[in-house]
């Protein structure tokens, strides 16, 4: 049996989520959601997003909207008997997560899945799986930096406005880098910020510099998010016990965020401290996370298997956490 899919939304993000359903061939796309698009010629229907959540052929959505539409079309498409996924962020605030969580729990088992596709990446795949193996003992600190550069288009975008966007760089793109530090740390409880503006004087961050910290364990994560890096960076470093390991770069569509490559080495507490020659570097080439994603969320379906990876219990820490960074804002 194919599932039959809606997508609302059919921007880059709609097409990316077409093209790994497509590859997985479990589904059938039979409706699309976008104003400005004409898809496969017209072959595929271009209905309302209210067309799409009420139709009853319709046993998936997938939602790709600007961030103020996630959690309307959520709970509108739980409400309808549908499974959802929703690209992040899941919505504005940890009671807005409260709320769908409880369309998520009145919808008779429909799963949930919030797309956070970077805890899909092969290289922090295999980082997940080194620390769980307890190699190199429990994770003493991490340190993320996510960056990119934007043009003055920026003010023209849906982006660049609070009530749309519902945040600046932290939603955009430091919520990535807060989601991994939760997939490979673990909970923190305590939060610490400084949110600003301090180049584009917009209603939304251009800044955010976070301290989390475990109390329990001591483990203590750092994160800078910006759009006045003036070139695009993704760098994770999380260093152990008795090695550690860092990922700089990452494969997307336009590899603006240059090669990814994951150096890993046992820890230097001896002399000569400073010495790279026993650094194993692997480099990834192919981006599988948009599949690797979807397979996981269908086959949930298909197999009435919980949602491990992105379900809506990560989502209320992670919007937990952002509520607490905003909290810090300074302008």
């Amino acid at each position: 049996m194919k599932y039959k899919v809606g997508i609302i939304g059919y921007g880059k993000m709609g097409q990316i989520r077409h093209q790994a359903i497509n590859e997985l061939g479990y589904e059938e796309i039979v409706a699309i959601s976008d104003s400005n698009q004409k898809v496969d010629g017209n072959k595929i229907p271009n209905l309302t997003s209210e067309e799409i959540i009420n139709n009853p052929d319709i046993d998936i959505v997938i939602i790709c909207t600007p961030n103020f539409l996630n959690k309307s079309l959520t709970i509108q498409a739980l409400n309808a008997g549908k499974h959802v996924f929703c690209e992040k962020p899941p919505c504005f605030t940890g009671a807005d997560m409260e709320e769908i969580r409880k369309a998520e729990n009145a919808s008779n088992g429909k799963k949930l899945m919030y797309g956070f596709n970077h805890r899909y990446h092969d290289s922090i795949i295999r980082m997940k799986k080194i620390i769980e193996s307890g190699e190199f003992g429990k994770i003493l600190w991490m340190r993320g930096r996510y960056g990119k550069s934007v043009t003055t288009d920026y003010f023209k975008e849906w982006r660049a406005e609070k009530k749309f966007a519902g945040g600046g760089i932290l939603i955009d793109q430091g919520i990535h880098m807060l989601d991994l530090f939760l997939h490979l740390g673990g909970d923190f409880d305590k939060v610490k910020a400084d949110v600003s503006n301090l180049y584009w004087n917009l209603d939304v961050e251009d800044n955010v510099f976070v301290i989390l910290k475990d109390t329990k364990s001591g483990m203590v994560a750092s994160l800078h998010s910006t759009i006045t890096q003036w070139r695009h960076l993704f760098s994770l470093e999380v260093f152990m016990e008795k090695g550690y390991m860092v990922l700089n770069g990452l494969v997307t569509s336009t590899m603006s965020y240059g090669k990814e490559v994951l150096s890993i080495a046992k820890n230097r507490s001896s002399a000569p401290a400073a010495t790279w020659k026993d650094e194993v570097k692997t480099q990834y080439i192919d981006n599988n996370s948009w599949r690797y994603e979807m397979e996981h969320f269908l086959n949930a379906i298909k197999t009435n298997a919980s949602i491990t990876i992105g379900n809506s219990n990560d989502a209320q820490k992670l919007m937990n956490i952002v509520d607490e960074i905003y909290k810090s804002k300074d302008f």
